[in-house]
């Protein structure tokens, strides 16, 4: 019986070629981390439009509009390939002012410009983000689109509203769930640290109803969020 003997460089090829699979892959990890997390400041402004209020004993052109806000924002994004994530964004829920929106005076009480009402909001995004460009460019646009859920708690009336509402008054505002946008640039500084600037918008509507002693006051409330974001992110 003749033996064929391999050649030792024709028995070593394949496991050669599963190394270098193996060094491939790895080194694609290490330039492309998977996971990003990001901190930084939203600065919120409420685009506020609201329905006249509407009950008993309530006078005509009675309307709101909610302050600017400035909060932590906090997310975390899953890197699916070089250009596609998945970004969870939320922040520190901020204590929004509400403010008196129509007559001078209700009756005898300062209405106009007072600050009738509190509350603060959760209000995390889910959004897939698509980055332009290849990992090469350090500076790169990006764009992002998902969903909001928005819950409102801690909902008090200021002495004014209560004034304004006859009596110490109930608030409640009902949750939101609708679409979600970003657009933004990141500068990726080192391969684990990048600067990041965004424009967000979110459809919120909230159903509002006041509870004065049994006198119910309602009206539907488009709050309209737009957020200008600055963060930094880190890579891992």
């Amino acid at each position: 019986m003749i033996q064929r003997t391999i050649p030792t460089a024709f028995r070593l090829a394949p496991a050669a070629v599963l190394l270098a699979s193996f060094a491939t892959h790895a080194l694609a990890q290490d330039a492309a981390p998977a996971n990003e997390l990001r901190v930084g400041a939203y600065f919120v402004t409420y685009k506020t439009k609201a329905n006249d209020l509407s009950g008993p004993f309530t006078p005509a052109g009675i309307n709101i509009r909610v302050g600017d806000v400035t909060t932590l924002y906090l997310a975390y994004v899953r890197h699916l390939d070089a250009n596609w994530g998945v970004e969870l964004a939320g922040g520190i829920p901020p204590r929004a002012k509400t403010y008196g929106k129509g007559p001078a005076t209700v009756g005898s009480v300062p209405f106009n410009g007072q600050e009738v009402a509190t509350a603060k909001w959760f209000s995390p995004s889910v959004l897939l983000d698509y980055k332009f460009l290849d990992a090469s460019y350090a500076l790169r646009p990006y764009v992002g689109v998902g969903v909001n859920y928005t819950r409102f708690y801690q909902l008090d009336s200021t002495p004014a509203g209560d004034a304004a509402n006859g009596g110490p008054t109930r608030v409640r505002l009902s949750r939101s769930i609708g679409p979600a946008g970003t657009v933004g640039a990141s500068w990726q500084v080192t391969k684990e640290i990048n600067v990041l600037a965004s424009y967000s918008l979110a459809r919120v509507n909230s159903n509002y109803r006041s509870d004065t002693s049994g006198v119910i006051r309602e009206t539907k409330i488009r709050f309209n969020p737009r957020a200008f974001i600055v963060a930094a992110g880190y890579s891992f």
